[in-house]
């Protein structure tokens, strides 16, 4: 496989990480008493700072053969917590919400946190590409 192509690969899927996150999380809230007014919500930002380096520095990273083995290393750092959280998230609103079992599977993290394995899956094989030569 060309490392163009899994390099594009990657970048494309981190950016959609950070856009469904910029969805679910923005961390700019509207104001409850000032409508039309937003918040900076720094818990919510913290959430936006892993797929934004997903996509800046990771990318960038595995872009030279001499620097790829640090974007590999990051890119599953941040999965690994990635999943540790959105796990905790999940789990949490279920048992906040009483969820009856049949629902939880679809209403969890789970599709979101496959999305991120597959991040570092592309990683990986790009990471392979790198150390052939």
């Amino acid at each position: 496989m060309n490392k163009k192509v899994l390099l594009a690969a990657l970048f494309l899927i981190a950016l959609s990480g950070l856009m469904l996150h910029w969805r679910i999380h923005n961390f700019m809230v509207p104001d409850k008493l000032h409508p039309g007014v937003f918040l900076f919500d720094r818990t919510r930002f913290l959430s936006f700072i892993f797929p934004l380096t997903d996509v800046v520095v990771v990318t960038l990273l595995f872009m030279s053969r001499k620097t790829a083995v640090y974007g590999y290393l990051l890119n599953g750092l941040i999965v690994i917590y990635g999943t540790v959280f959105m796990a905790h998230f999940s789990i949490a609103e279920m048992i906040a919400k009483s969820l009856p079992p049949g629902s939880m599977l679809i209403k969890s993290t789970l599709p979101d946190i496959m999305i991120s394995w597959v991040d570092f899956l592309i990683g990986k094989a790009l990471y392979d590409l790198h150390l052939k030569g």
